[in-house]
């Protein structure tokens, strides 16, 4: 990709540099299906919620990431909370390669972290799912 900008992904799943991230797995939100695509952003703000929410017992972690193919601005933040995409959210259905790990990043406050998994179950107790694709 001719993209210069930096990507992350945020998970807590324990890869190495060059390790491919693909679509097929299990997702880490919602109902927890087969995912259709994976999910990056450009700001490590959008990482971090990634890290954070993601489901799982590891640590969190944020990965830079590179696309291996072309990708969209994400419709689950973009098209129904975001509009114009100011959180740099995207997927692709072509993977993402792993070519570094931020060391060290600034997790949300404990209340800020809650309201937000608060908020996520409202959703899920209203059949709202967190990833539609």
């Amino acid at each position: 990709m001719s993209d210069t900008r930096t990507f992350y992904h945020g998970a807590r799943a324990d890869l190495r540099v060059g390790d491919l991230i693909a679509p097929g797995h299990v997702s880490n939100y919602g109902s927890r299906r087969k995912a259709n695509f994976v999910y990056f952003a450009a700001t490590l703000d959008a990482a971090i919620w990634g890290a954070e929410l993601a489901a799982g017992g590891g640590r969190e972690r944020i990965y830079i990431v590179e696309p291996m193919g072309p990708f969209e601005d994400d419709p689950n933040v973009t098209d129904k909370k975001f509009p114009g995409n100011p959180t740099q959210s995207y997927r692709t259905r072509d993977g993402l390669r792993i070519t570094g790990e931020v060391a060290s990043w600034t997790p949300h406050a404990p209340e800020v972290l809650q309201t937000m998994k608060n908020h996520l179950a409202a959703l899920k107790a209203q059949g709202v799912e967190a990833i539609d694709d």
